[in-house]
């Protein structure tokens, strides 16, 4: 519907608030490519393209020892810090702030403590970003070419840890792979498959086959 407007200016068009969501809502679709949810809401029916998987891993990635980390604020280059090695010690030192607790931490959580830190008192709106360099390493032990310690890469598989090490060896026992986690306590090995997610820090053990 148009409403009636004074003379010289443009008529303006009333569009409802759940029109505009819905044309907000199918573009976000069309540039991602990915399917629209099932009428019903259940969204579990579709799965995550790579690249959407990717950006999941990397937001919930948690930061420990071994990790490479630089930390920049917009148009403040005497805040920044480059290329960072996390330690045992599971702190990072920053300007203004003094010491961050930064293991267990998402690249989200620390931005935000970073813009917490420093907004206000210092800085009147800081745009804070996190980046990872370097992955901390994940292993790869027993029947595969090349044997050791492997950067990390979101996504990471055995079959794709595997093929970062050389590939399988000939008599390598496809079924009996196992991996100890690196957040178990117990580190009790897991039996796994090929299609197994492997994360930071994992160890991987592929064993050999007598038949």
């Amino acid at each position: 519907m148009l409403r009636q407007t004074k003379a010289g200016r443009a008529p303006v068009v009333k569009i409802g608030v759940g029109l505009v969501c819905g044309l907000l809502a199918l573009g976000a679709q069309a540039q991602s490519g990915s399917a629209p949810a099932p009428a019903g809401g259940d969204a579990t029916a579709y799965q995550l393209t790579p690249q959407q998987a990717r950006v999941s891993a990397l937001s919930s990635y948690k930061l420990a020892a071994g990790d490479v980390i630089s930390i920049r604020v917009l148009g403040e280059d005497e805040f920044t810090r480059e290329k960072i090695r996390l330690t045992d010690a599971g702190t990072v030192s920053f300007p203004a702030i003094g010491e961050i607790k930064v293991f267990g931490r998402t690249v989200g959580d620390l931005e935000a403590i970073i813009v917490a830190g420093l907004k206000g008192r210092i800085l009147v709106n800081p745009k804070v970003s996190v980046q990872i360099d370097e992955y901390r390493p994940f292993y790869v032990n027993g029947m595969v070419e090349k044997p050791g310690g492997y950067p990390y890469q979101p996504g990471l598989t055995v079959r794709k840890a595997a093929s970062l090490a050389g590939g399988f060896k000939e008599r390598a026992a496809l079924n009996k792979i196992h991996v100890i986690r690196e957040d178990d306590v117990s580190q009790k090995p897991q039996k796994v498959d090929l299609n197994s997610v492997i994360g930071p820090g994992d160890i991987l053990t592929v064993e050999e086959s007598f038949f």
